[in-house]
């Protein structure tokens, strides 16, 4: 196979309907396939059926940077439509053909892109995609419709890059041969298959044959410090503490859930607090703690992960942790979703030594233990 072509995976979109539908906030790119994120496993599968000299993953703007992290492909920023997602990463595309997909169709045959490949062969080339046709009588507006005159597209769709490019200036299409077809190319129409079938709705898991989730579990841990400073209230794990002294912070200083939310970024292997909340964004000025940590944790859900125990140690002098440890636990528990028993909060001081021991202010270090939703347990 001598011709150029890159690979486009189409995994920017915020699976409302799949949410919806299953009652559940894990987006279905992010459905783990064993250890691998749905979005991961049909690259990698596509991967395998051609050479491609690029590959990119479309991301939306909230998954962007965690995807950067975590992928071994390039990741593109998408648009709030499938068209501008795919716009935004034609621009990088070099190949001169391009093979653009959606994660929605998980289940990748390979016959069905080999037969697109060998489109390349026709000399008037522009686009070339799979289809099935309809087994049922259709009805539309009044009338019985010839059902062997329907055809239902999909994707993996194989188009020349320049000439795609062009049909996408326009206006926004559903795919890439409707914008094709608007420019007035010939379409190539090749026999699709049954496993291309779109995973749109929580109903449509219960049937396939896509690998559970691994059980495996990640210990990681956060560390926090900050110093005192008077005329501020103190906030820890959620709760307010009886002192005349606050924590000198950006936001509300709560080194409480500091901590923690870092652990259970550090889970994910998604960075710091710091790079999501900068203390250099007015944004976050003097920001509630709780609404940071409750952000983090519901992304973390909407990625695959679960939030399963946490293990936090509060360090300090003063003030005096023993009477706020149940509060500060129930605050936790509140905030994770998670038992009173799975959520442990310890206390000690540094014996007058140190920082702490000069009652400057207080360290807390955290460990969250975090695993994959088992998705096929609530959805099949």
């Amino acid at each position: 196979m001598s011709h150029r072509i890159a690979l486009i995976l189409m995994a920017a979109g915020d699976s409302t309907r799949f949410c919806a539908s299953a009652n559940i906030s894990l987006k279905k790119q992010w459905l783990r396939v064993g250890d691998m994120p749905l979005w991961q496993k049909v690259a990698q599968d596509l991967s395998e059926t051609y050479p491609f000299c690029q590959i990119f993953i479309t991301a939306s703007e909230s998954d962007f940077l965690y995807m950067q992290t975590i992928s071994p492909f390039c990741v593109i920023k998408g648009g709030n439509t499938r068209a501008q997602s795919l716009r935004n990463a034609l621009k990088f595309v070099e190949a001169d053909f391009v093979l653009v997909s959606d994660v929605a169709r998980w289940d990748i045959d390979k016959a069905v892109c080999e037969r697109l490949f060998a489109c390349l062969d026709n000399p008037d080339f522009a686009c070339a995609v799979p289809f099935v046709s309809v087994p049922d009588t259709t009805f539309y507006q009044g009338a019985y419709l010839a059902r062997e005159d329907i055809k239902l597209v999909q994707t993996p769709q194989l188009s020349h890059t320049q000439t795609l490019k062009q049909a996408l200036d326009s206006k926004d299409f559903s795919d890439e041969s409707s914008a094709m077809h608007a420019l007035g190319k010939r379409i190539d129409f090749v026999q699709g298959s049954a496993k291309l079938s779109k995973l749109t709705l929580g109903e449509d898991l219960h049937n396939s044959n896509l690998l559970p989730p691994s059980k495996e579990s990640f210990c990681a841990s956060g560390f926090d410090v900050h110093a005192f400073e008077e005329g501020k209230p103190m906030v820890l794990g959620g709760i307010e503490i009886a002192s005349p002294i606050g924590f000198k912070a950006h936001s509300d200083g709560d080194v409480v859930l500091h901590a923690l939310s870092d652990a259970i970024l550090g889970g994910m292997c998604a960075g710091d607090i710091g790079q999501w909340f900068p203390d250099t964004s007015k944004e976050f000025k003097g920001a509630d703690s709780k609404k940071l940590l409750t952000y983090i944790y519901t992304y973390a859900r909407s990625v695959g992960f679960e939030v399963r125990y946490v293990d936090i140690t509060i360090m300090a002098q003063i003030p005096k942790i023993a009477p706020y440890k149940q509060r500060i636990q129930e605050s936790i528990a509140a905030l994770l979703g998670l038992p009173k028993a799975r959520v442990s909060i310890k206390a000690t001081t540094t014996e007058s030594l140190g920082f702490i021991g000069r009652k400057e202010g207080v360290a807390v270090s955290a460990t969250a233990t975090l695993g994959y939703i088992q998705w096929d347990s609530i959805l099949r």
